[in-house]
């Protein structure tokens, strides 16, 4: 497990156990009890590495629940309990160490099983996240997209919303969602940021933006510019579009792996 501050966990929460302990404990009422009731509500956190430099994962029983890059251990630890009213304290116990191996292969492109706990989200929220952790590994869906697949048609200015606040990046891929026209937009950790990570996955970022859907004569389907079977048109075979609309009044129907979305309201 990735070395972290560990005086987080044996220094700072000691101290907000014993402040705790003190403040909560009623006349005659067993302080052990209420320090074991405090421990019990402590969630754990790790810090991994990634192609973004270290990360901090914080975690409570059901999963990871926030995800953060730079800063201090004990700023991570402040907005996690302002977020969702519960301590945080590093760990090595087996499990914590299994759940930093899988972060840390998930962050890397690996196949990982990485449970999120999403419950502190909206409903909207929860199948915006839902449906953008299904993006795979090197494709990009533009925010239009998103909002249909969530069941919102039309709402890509509330999915680009979602996508700000993001609780957990990188776990949640949402910088694999685009603006609509094909360019890149923003990323809570920076366009750059986003631009790289997307180029690290092989996607031509600027290539998409010129021309964010391809078609091809030889099947009649229309995709994103990134889906897998775009991939395999041949160059002298590629009709490209700036929308999959464009494409579907050429006469072309859209792919069904992708599923590009054939109106023009850009939500």
């Amino acid at each position: 497990m990735n070395e972290g501050p560990r005086d987080l966990h044996d220094d700072r929460v000691a101290t907000l156990l014993r402040e705790a302990t003190e403040k909560m404990s009623p006349r005659g009422y067993p302080a052990r009890l209420v320090e074991r009731a405090l421990v019990t509500s402590t969630d754990r956190f790790v810090v991994v590495g990634s192609p973004l430099g270290k990360l901090y994962v914080g975690a409570g029983p059901r999963g990871v629940r926030l995800v953060r890059r730079g800063g201090s251990a004990e700023e991570f630890a402040r907005e996690y309990r302002r977020r969702f009213g519960r301590l945080l304290a590093q760990s090595d116990d087996a499990r914590t160490c299994k759940l930093a191996e899988e972060v840390a292969r998930a962050f890397a492109g690996e196949k990982a099983q990485v449970p999120l706990d999403l419950s502190e989200t909206t409903p909207f929220q929860r199948r915006v996240l839902e449906v953008v952790g299904s993006i795979p590994r090197g494709e990009v869906r533009p925010y239009l997209w998103v909002a249909r697949e969530a069941g919102s048609a039309g709402a890509s200015r509330a999915v680009g919303t979602v996508m700000a606040n993001n609780p957990v990046p990188l776990l949640v891929p949402c910088h694999r969602v685009v603006r609509n026209d094909g360019t890149t937009g923003g990323y809570a950790f920076g366009a750059e940021q986003k631009v790289r990570l997307l180029e690290l996955e092989g996607v031509p970022t600027k290539e998409i933006a010129r021309t964010p859907y391809l078609a091809t004569p030889t099947t009649g389907i229309v995709c994103h510019a990134t889906c897998r079977n775009a991939r395999r048109i041949r160059p002298e075979n590629r009709q490209h579009f700036r929308t999959a609309a464009d494409a579907v009044e050429a006469g072309y129907r859209p792919c069904e792996v992708c599923r590009p979305v054939t109106i023009r309201d850009a939500g």
